[in-house]
Formats: structure tokens, C-alpha cells, sequence
């Protein structure tokens, strides 16, 4: 079921286990290559996956906010912010100002949040799975008010506003696209049917990506949502030693509908490395979706 619509490749680099320098070299490399219209950071605060939650981990959204200022074309965002990590009023002033930053350039990336170390190690309650997820619809209606309406109030059963002036709006109108990460069939995809431009597929087979994909279409079909309103996206890692496996890997998701391809790049990140992806893997994919 290859999807009619375009095909859009970008790349992420986790700021974890790496560096501030390191990670700049490969957004301004991806900033010259066209095809490559999308670089995305991750919001963790310490390392995770299989590294050591000891190592080096920079922080997200005052990162994206330097990138945002050092590139000039590439479309920018967080894969995904953790909702319970910040009021949603403060993040909607964060990407409000990172849109101007790069003259119009966000992506909103957010999910329900997730990591319980992160959790108990900062003292942020981590809230019961369909709590956060509830949550992130209210959080997801504030980010709308805040962009679009000058002093906004808002009386949720989670956040409340009173006159929440965010100044300068952003660029982008009405806002800033929205990513949603998350594939929790029940709750999250409903979210997704709601607010989302772009719904990020969070692990698992092409299979099971049409799978909850027609979820969600049915969740769209339940809100008055068309359904091709909203990308899906899918976040392949790169195999530096066999690029041709990532193509194919790639082409399974391209195949079962993702049109939003982000290439997950580990640290060490090979010099060149964009370049390469852009012509072993990108390059013959736009020519065989044409």
C-alpha cells in the first residue's frame, strides 16, 4: 500500500553519548543537502536505550534552539518532547520562539512521556499510563490556544490558563505542525486523530505499521478527521557498515505507507555520513516512489 503522497527524508541525531560539536557538523552537512528536509533531536535528560545513564546526555530544547539558529533550511523539531516533562503552556512559548528563531522551520513533536528513571530521578510524577495520555490531548488543545489566540483561558481537568499571552506568535500559521509519538491503539491513536499533522509509528514491523494504521484511520473517521491529513512517520536506524539494509528496511515502512522518513544516525557519526544516506539510501527511494 505505497501511499500516493510525497515522500519527505530527514535525519536524527539523540544527543546522547556524543557531542555538541559532532552533532552540529552532521546538521549543517544535512543543511546543504536538499533532499534532506528534516533533523530531529530526542528529550531525554540522561542516556537510554543500552547506554549508561551515567554518560553525557544534552538537553533537547535549548539544543534544538542553537540548531535552529545555525541552519537555514532544514525543518526542525524534538522526537518527541515528554509532555510530563514541562507545562504546556511553557513549551508552547518554547516552540513559539524557536519557530521565529528559524524563521518558520518547527515541527512540534510530543508524546505522552514515558522513561520512570528520568521520572523518579528528577521527582516528576509519572503519572498512570492513561492519565498521561489524557493529559497530552489537554496539552495538545493548549498548544493550540497559545498559538492562535492572543490571551487565551483555558479550564481542563489537567491545565488551566487565565489570559496566557504568548508573544511573539509563531512564523508558521496556524502553528507549527504537530508530530505525536506513541501507538497506544485505544487512547493515544485517538489523540493522534485529533491533533496530529504528522503521527510518529513507535517500533514494531511494516505489518504491524498497517495495521495501527488503520486504527487510526478508523479513530479519524470517529472525529470528522480525513485521514490523509495526517503523515506517517517511522524512524529507521542507519547500519553504517551496510546502508543497503537501512534502504530496504526504509522501503518496508515506504511500502506499508510512511511517508516521513527520519534516519536515526548512533554516535560515532562517520564524516560524510549525510552525504552517503543522501546517495545510497534517499537518492534511490525518491527514484523508485517517483
Amino acid at each position: 500500500m505505497a501511499t500516493s503522497k510525497r515522500l519527505r527524508f530527514g535525519i536524527k541525531t539523540a544527543p546522547q553519548m556524543t557531542t555538541y560539536d559532532d552533532m552540529l557538523r552532521v546538521w549543517r552537512e544535512a543543511d546543504e543537502i536538499s533532499s534532506i528536509e528534516h533533523a530531529w533531536l530526542f528529550d531525554h535528560f540522561m542516556p537510554i536505550g543500552n547506554y549508561d545513564p551515567t554518560g553525557p546526555c544534552l538537553e533537547g530544547w535549548t539544543l534544538l534552539s542553537a540548531f535552529a539558529a545555525l541552519t537555514k533550511r532544514l525543518r526542525v523539531g524534538l522526537m518527541v518532547t515528554g509532555n510530563t516533562y514541562r507545562h504546556p503552556a511553557v513549551l508552547a512559548n518554547m516552540a513559539a520562539t524557536i519557530d521565529v528563531i528559524s524563521n518558520g522551520r518547527l515541527d512540534f513533536g510530543i508524546g505522552a512521556g514515558w522513561n520512570e528513571q528520568e521520572h523518579n530521578a528528577y521527582g516528576i510524577p509519572l503519572y498512570a499510563a492513561g492519565e498521561r495520555i489524557r493529559r497530552l490531548g489537554e496539552a495538545c488543545e493548549v498548544y493550540r490556544l497559545m498559538m492562535t489566540e492572543r490571551a487565551p483561558s483555558f479550564d481542563g481537568k489537567y491545565y488551566q490558563l487565565k489570559d496566557a499571552y504568548c508573544e511573539p506568535k509563531p512564523i508558521q500559521k496556524p502553528y507549527p505542525p504537530i508530530t505525536i509519538g506513541g501507538s497506544g491503539e485505544q487512547l493515544t491513536l485517538r489523540v493522534v486523530a485529533r491533533y496530529a499533522d504528522i503521527w510518529n509509528f513507535v517500533g514494531g514491523s511494516p505489518d504491524e505499521l498497517r495495521r495501527k494504521r488503520a486504527i487510526l484511520d478508523e479513530h479519524c473517521a470517529v472525529v470528522g478527521r480525513d485521514p490523509a491529513a495526517i503523515e506517517t512517520s517511522v524512524q529507521p536506524v542507519v547500519n553504517y557498515d551496510d546502508l543497503g539494509s537501512t534502504l530496504e528496511a526504509a522501503r518496508g515502512y515506504i511500502e506499508a505507507g510512511a511517508t516521513h522518513i527520519v534516519l536515526n544516525l548512533r554516535p560515532p557519526y562517520p564524516e560524510g555520513i549525510v552525504a552517503r544516506i543522501d546517495k545510497e539510501i534517499v537518492q534511490p527511494l525518491l527514484a523508485a516512489y517517483h
